[in-house]
């Protein structure tokens, strides 16, 4: 359950994340309320998940989840330059992601 806690709280990171961005420094009313919520519920689920996986696999995965999920939010929908060498990069953040995960 930890794991699983951990990844949608990875997840939410993109979320608030994104919501920063659209909320123009905090000036947007909407996107400014998404970024608190999403913060709030990441770090709720980071907290939970800390209760049982090591503080430095856990904050890593959370952070790995995060920056890939919003590198990739950020160009499809933000239009962020693509190329092979990002491509590259967040291939290598999920292999250490998924070491750190399996190799616990």
């Amino acid at each position: 359950m930890a794991w699983l806690a951990l990844v949608i709280s990875g997840l939410f990171e993109t979320v608030w994340a994104a919501a920063l961005s659209a909320s123009r420094g905090l000036s947007k009313p909407l996107a400014t309320v998404v970024f608190v919520v999403a913060l709030v519920i990441s770090m709720a689920g980071l907290g939970y998940a800390l209760r049982t996986i090591p503080v430095g696999t856990g904050y890593a995965v959370w952070v790995g989840i995060g920056a890939i999920g919003t590198a990739v939010y950020g160009m499809l929908a933000m239009g962020d330059p693509v190329s092979a060498s990002r491509i590259t990069c967040l291939v290598l953040i999920v292999a250490g992601v998924a070491g750190l995960k399996f190799l616990h």
